[in-house]
């Protein structure tokens, strides 16, 4: 199952997820990216995006509006529709319209891949980017192993480059696989001060002992945290 976190008040971009983005509400247009892979389900604190979400035939759960992470919401939203605790369960960003459906299918995979594993907390993935890309503090980097395990996430780019040169940044992408007992198991683990120094919640896995299995993806999507960042969408969706 697809689920959807999407919470109206976002503090850097406030009811960002009902931006239009090709005659679509941004929530709605990301289920409708990735509705042919799996069900979609939009978990929401509000019942206007409930409403909205209903118009377009998308399935919304209301839960809470105290979360402090996406991935505690979609933790309730699993709860209140008693999934199985082997169900697969893919976090998808509200703000990723342009994500690309195959992206969600190579991730299902990883998951199933990694299931046996119960040191693999979540699946992830990333992509290549530049150094210029690397400074920008909202694109959140991931330095991995050789076996591509993640060993840190930071807005900072990393690794420094102290040399010059270094051409292997990597950038994070906002999605997640969990099986669903390693989804409850995350939501348990109290929070940690990297997680809360970088406000990057995977850290909270990382710092408990638990590992996030990343595969490498091509992709031309990218998440809409700013309203700079909605003008390059409505610019792409013209050409």
């Amino acid at each position: 199952m697809i689920i959807i976190p999407a919470r109206l008040g976002s503090t850097r971009f406030p009811e960002k997820v009902l931006a239009d983005i090709g005659g679509y509400p941004m929530v709605v247009a990301t289920a409708k990216a990735v509705e042919a892979i799996d069900r979609v389900v939009v978990a929401t604190d509000s019942e206007k995006v409930a409403a909205i979400c209903l118009e377009y035939d998308i399935k919304a759960v209301l839960t809470s509006s105290r979360h402090t992470s996406g991935t505690d919401r979609i933790n309730e939203a699993a709860s209140r529709l008693g999934l199985d605790e082997n169900e697969i369960i893919i976090n998808v960003q509200a703000d990723e319209p342009f994500i690309e459906p195959e992206i969600v299918d190579d991730l299902k995979r990883l998951v199933e891949k990694q299931s046996r594993d119960e040191n693999v907390m979540i699946c992830s993935a990333y992509k290549s980017v530049t150094a210029e890309e690397a400074a920008d503090p909202n694109l959140v980097k991931v330095v991995t192993d050789e076996s591509d395990y993640a060993l840190y996430f930071s807005r900072s780019p990393v690794p420094f480059d102290r040399e010059g040169g270094f051409d292997g940044y990597k950038g994070h992408i906002g999605i997640y696989g969990f099986r669903h007992r390693m989804l409850e198991r995350f939501c348990s683990l109290p929070s940690s001060v990297l997680e809360q120094t970088e406000k990057l919640e995977q850290l909270r896995a990382l710092s408990h002992g638990f590992k996030i299995s990343m595969c490498r993806v091509e992709t031309q999507s990218f998440g809409i945290d700013t309203p700079e960042d909605l003008q390059k969408a409505l610019q792409r969706i013209k050409r």
